[in-house]
């Protein structure tokens, strides 16, 4: 075997959604609607439903918090996010 597989290891983290590991790049963001995507794919086809997303185990002072849309965050490996339906639409 190559070191592709190492080299992609290296250049990815593992995020937790909702207890389901997902690759994401080392070092990047993730935005609100990349989170939801990841837990439930149907979201960009039906941006009137709301989440409440959290997140833990992220980088320095923000290593907790809530996240909203339109906004993003740093990933760090290990990180969890929570992704809640909030029935509101």
């Amino acid at each position: 075997m190559t070191n592709e597989a190492e080299d992609k290891k290296d250049k990815t983290v593992t995020i937790i959604v909702e207890a389901t590991p997902h690759e994401w790049p080392k070092g990047a963001d993730i935005s609100y609607a990349q989170v939801v995507t990841l837990e439930f794919p149907d979201f960009p086809q039906h941006p009137e439903r709301t989440y409440s997303v959290t997140y833990r185990k992220g980088e320095g002072k923000k290593h907790e918090g809530i996240l909203s849309p339109g906004a993003s965050v740093k990933v760090k490996d290990g990180m969890e996010f929570n992704v809640t339906d909030t029935g509101q639409s």
